[in-house]
Formats: structure tokens, C-alpha cells, sequence
């Protein structure tokens, strides 16, 4: 399947999980499949699927007489202290996909102008990138930043390289405005944005866009070099995971 149509398979599948959410929250006792099935108008093998990544996400639990319920994860994202229930669930999606991918994990948003890593999840097997140089000061260079950036209007892109103007920080880092614009106007937002040793030699990046509504924010992951060859199907395997952390910024 074509990363465009993964992606927006992502976004539809969102846009269910929430229906299904509501359905759910307005049957306290319970509801079984059959009957959310109905209530939404989707076919019950598809809602199968997402009833499988809701429980296993904690948005909904399962009576053991059967019927569904909200989970532990939709009642603290509802919750006073919401941000912090957000911040944990977002840390154990990102070790969970760092486990998947066999890479490090990164979630980021452009908040006020500048990349903003929110958080990452790495390890032994799975070395985060060496920031040797800030990365609000490498937009340009690094796959996150270059992503991020790809999302704003040709104005947002002008000021922030206005601000942080391009470095050479290795041999293939591009920092002739005009290529690096050009760059950025042409990428696709259902493709992944790349950093091959454009930030740090050694180390290969890659970046999806993650976002729902205003909010410009991304996934990535990083590998060192020799593992090149994994990063198409772990930039793969990210994205088809990325429902739970789009579904988490929806509520």
C-alpha cells in the first residue's frame, strides 16, 4: 500500500476511533460490536480492528460478560490533570514503537516558532541522535526539523530560516535558501522526510508528519548508518502505528 494511502487509512481510522469512543461513553453498562456496528455504520470486521488497537491502548476495556467500556486511558486523558496523562501515554506509545522499530523514537512539535522534541524513547539497541548542534538551530538539516518545517506556509518557512540561518553541518547538508525551499515546497506530506547524514555522519533519520488540525508536529526515528537498509520498513511500521498517538492529540 502507497504511504498516501496509509496515511489517510490513519486519519480515517482516527476519525472512527473517536466515533467509537463517543458510542461507547454513552452506553455506561456496556456495548458489544454488533450493536457499535449499527450505531456507527461501519462493518464489523473493520471495527474489530479498531476495538483491537482501543484495548490494547487502554481507551476501552472489555466487561467480562461482554460489552465495552471506556478504559483507564480515555478516563485520565478526560481527566483535571490531562497534560500529564497525555505526557505518559505518549511515553509508553513511543517505547512501545521504539521496541517495534528497533530504533530510537521521537515525538516533536513546532510550538512558537521553534522544534520542539517532546519527547523520545531510545536504548542500548536503539541510540538517539548525538545533538551536537541545537536542533531549533538545525531545522534545515535534521529530518524532524525539515518535516516540521514542510507542514508551514512559504512565509512560516522564510521567517524561521530568517531566525536560524542555515549551517553546514556536514558535507551533504544543503544551505543555498533556494534549494533548501525548493526542497521543502516539493515534499510530499504523505512521504517521509529524510536526513541522510545531513545532520550527524553516521546517523540516517526519518519523519512523519502526525498531525490534526492546527497543531505541526511529527514521528521520527533515527538508526546509525550500517543500519540503513531497515529504515524503509521501520519508517513503514511507523506510520501503520501512528493511530494512537494522532488519537491521544484528538481528545
Amino acid at each position: 500500500m502507497a504511504l498516501e494511502h496509509r496515511t489517510t487509512a490513519q486519519i480515517h481510522a482516527v476519525q472512527h476511533a473517536l466515533r467509537v469512543l463517543e458510542a461507547v461513553d454513552s452506553h455506561r453498562h456496556g456495548v458489544t460490536a454488533d450493536q457499535l456496528a449499527r450505531e456507527i455504520g461501519v462493518p464489523v470486521g473493520y471495527l474489530n480492528q479498531l476495538l483491537v488497537m482501543l484495548r490494547r491502548e487502554r481507551y476501552l476495556g472489555f466487561l467480562p460478560g461482554g460489552g465495552y467500556v471506556v478504559g483507564e486511558s480515555l478516563i485520565l486523558l478526560g481527566a483535571a490533570n490531562h497534560d500529564e496523562a497525555l505526557a505518559e501515554k505518549l511515553r509508553a506509545v513511543l517505547v512501545e514503537l521504539r521496541d517495534e522499530v528497533g530504533a530510537a523514537v521521537y515525538f516533536s512539535r513546532y510550538d512558537d516558532g521553534e522544534v520542539n522534541i517532546i519527547d523520545f524513547a531510545d536504548g542500548p539497541n536503539a541510540p538517539k541522535v548525538n545533538e551536537w548542534v541545537d536542533f531549533r538551530s538545525a531545522a534545515h538539516a535534521s529530518a524532524v526539523g525539515k518535516c516540521l518545517l514542510s507542514q508551514l506556509d512559504h512565509d512560516g518557512r522564510l521567517e524561521h530560516l530568517s531566525r536560524h540561518r542555515p549551517a553546514r553541518l556536514t558535507s551533504r547538508t544543503v544551505i543555498d535558501d533556494r534549494a533548501l525551499l525548493t526542497r521543502l515546497e516539493r515534499q510530499p506530506a504523505t512521504v517521509p522526510t529524510l536526513d541522510l547524514q545531513e545532520y550527524a555522519v553516521g546517523t540516517v533519520c526519518a519523519a512523519i508528519p502526525v498531525t490534526i488540525g492546527k497543531t505541526v508536529a511529527c514521528l521520527a526515528l533515527s538508526m546509525p548508518l550500517t543500519e540503513a537498509h531497515r529504515l524503509r520498513p521501520a519508517v513503514d511500521t511507523l506510520n501503520e502505528r501512528a493511530a494512537p498517538v494522532l488519537l491521544s492529540m484528538s481528545i
